[in-house]
């Protein structure tokens, strides 16, 4: 759980203790007093001399819902300061990984981290910590007070109360460790099977392979469905034996509260406080089984969340970055070699140099290195040999979000939220005006077909933009790439898995929205030469590069440049 004062969750937290405390101490006073009472009034005093009591079961009565409502308050107000810290902290810490170091989550299970796992953190204080803090403080004050009337009845309610909130809790955490233990990464099984299945099942049927699917999918449900049973189980067995433990604490102090009223040493109206008082102490304690088993489950869950925030980022950002001058901006890899996973090099000794309102094509095979360099250029990811510059500073010394604010990159799968054509183009600049939403839209060639629609702007694109073709949805991202103002984009394969001859047109439409922008343009495709003044071919000296042979890492990437001029419309 996070520390210090940043939530301020701290003072909350202090004040719905003391709150439960009071609340719990409540409900004890309430029973005994109310007991002596009964017992009092039995014997037909003055009414006079049950004033008091009388007042005392009211003012217990009255607060002990009053407090358990302020420690419900302010409990979870805590509790929910610190899961917005721990969110705050997951995103940040995925801002940092993203998107070189995700691959080490699967998306579904990360989901999961994210919506269930971090919610452990509500349970952790109000259901683990402040019971058991509430419990030791009134279990302890009962103990005292009811020891003093009858010494073997205290000694019984303090084994009790270990026995229900310590011994118990033991066995129950040597038995269930596996069950509650494995919930959250069986939950997380389960999430990612089921979005396999979904986001699959096109290619499942056409291939027959729904059935095996569904088998795995159901070996995992039936999985933690046993680990649920076993989690009941052992919660209903620690009920059982709170409420056998009660039964004794209370038999215990009828025996021993009748010998002490024969011998003299208690009072015949006390014999009622004695008995009934470890009824309202158990009360309290009951919870501490249910406490403990939740507590396996939140442990396992937060070890998840730990697993997030710990992760270490592949691209570390300096202490104290270096400001970036003013443009026009040169990009530069000098004899840069980088790598996704450790002892497998994406590319090797790569030189390439982007320059303030060039066009350069990267062309290459699939496998070569291509989105590796785009990735190197708006710092994705970081070089283990040589050096990515902006004019002429190392992007190590330079904030990421900086670069990224200068450098755009539209990646082969730029994603489209499942909002409106306007929601979408706002990513890139949340303050455009509508005349810049159309000129956007204009630039991108989309702004006839947009005016042409029922709704405008406010056409849901649908999840993943599902609801437009697939030359919409490029469009669509353009047109937000260039609304968000970079100097330098990078287009990356913008025209895979489309026909020769839309590709040519919608290549031709992308470069000439780019206006005055330097833009690399990432493709497999060589026939661009007449787009862009360069063309740079990435790949081995012998054609393909060593992925795409099989080889086990690319051997010696190198570049080979042609260089040819283009007239400027």
């Amino acid at each position: 759980m996070p520390t210090g004062g940043r939530g301020g969750w701290l003072g909350p937290a202090i004040v719905a203790l003391l709150a439960g405390t009071g609340a719990a101490a409540s409900g004890v006073g309430l029973m005994a007093v109310a007991a002596w009472l009964i017992s009092r009034a039995a014997l037909h005093p003055p009414v006079l001399h049950l004033m008091v009591a009388i007042v005392a079961v009211r003012a217990f009565g009255l607060a002990r819902g009053v407090l358990r409502y302020v420690e419900r308050l302010l409990g979870h107000d805590a509790a929910l300061r610190v899961l917005t810290e721990v969110r705050v902290r997951m995103f940040r810490r995925l801002e940092l990984l993203a998107p070189a170091g995700l691959p080490a989550f699967r998306r579904a299970d990360l989901t999961q981290r994210l919506a269930t796992d971090v919610d452990a953190v509500l349970d952790l204080l109000t259901r683990v910590v402040l019971p058991y803090a509430v419990a030791i403080l009134v279990g302890g004050a009962a103990v005292a007070v009811v020891g003093a009337l009858s010494p073997l009845t205290g000694v019984v309610l303090a084994a009790g109360l270990i026995v229900v909130g310590v011994l118990v809790p033991l066995l129950q955490a040597a038995t269930a460790r596996r069950a509650d233990g494995r919930l959250a990464d069986l939950r997380g099984e389960l999430a990612v099977r089921t979005a396999d299945l979904v986001q699959g099942l096109p290619d499942l049927i056409a291939y027959q392979a729904t059935g095996t699917h569904l088998a795995g999918l159901a070996e995992a449900d039936a999985r933690l469905r046993r680990a649920e049973r076993r989690a009941a189980l052992t919660a209903g067995t620690s009920a059982a034996v709170t409420a056998l433990v009660t039964g004794l604490c209370v038999l215990t102090g009828l025996a021993a509260g009748a010998a002490g009223v024969r011998s003299g040493a208690l009072g015949g109206e006390l014999l009622a406080v004695v008995v009934l008082t470890p009824l309202a102490v158990f009360e309290v304690a009951g919870g501490l089984p249910a406490a403990a088993q939740r507590f396996a489950g939140v442990r396992a869950a937060l070890r998840r969340v730990s697993a997030v925030l710990t992760a270490e980022p592949v691209v570390t950002e300096p202490a104290d970055p270096l400001p970036v001058p003013d443009g026009p901006h040169t990009l530069r890899l000098e004899n840069v070699s980088a790598a996704w996973e450790p002892g497998r090099p994406a590319v090797r000794d790569l030189s390439l140099e982007v320059r303030p309102g060039e066009r350069v094509a990267l062309v290459g095979p699939s496998g070569s290195g291509k989105s590796t360099v785009a990735a190197l250029l708006v710092k994705f990811l970081q070089p283990y040999a040589g050096k990515v510059t902006l004019d002429g500073l190392d992007l190590r010394d330079l904030a990421g979000d900086r670069v990224r604010e200068l450098v755009g990159y539209l990646p082969e799968d730029a994603h489209l939220f499942d909002t409106t054509i306007e929601g979408n183009l706002r990513i890139g600049r949340p303050a455009a005006t509508p005349g810049e939403l159309r000129a956007a839209l204009a630039d991108a060639r989309l702004l006839d077909w947009v005016d042409g629609l029922p709704l405008g702007l406010e056409t849901p694109v649908g999840e993943h933009g599902m609801r437009l073709s697939g030359g919409q949805r490029r469009r669509l991202a353009l047109a937000r790439t260039l609304l968000a103002g970079f100097s330098t984009v990078i287009l990356d394969e913008p025209t895979e898995h489309l026909d020769d001859e839309t590709a040519a047109a919608l290549t031709h439409d992308l470069l000439r929205a780019a206006g005055d922008r330097a833009v690399l343009l990432i493709t497999h495709r060589a026939d661009i030469a007449a787009e862009v003044d360069r063309v740079v071919a990435i790949g081995t000296p012998a054609g393909p590069s060593a992925l795409s042979t099989g080889a086990k890492e690319p051997q010696n990437l190198g570049v080979l440049t042609e260089r040819k001029s283009r007239g400027r419309a």
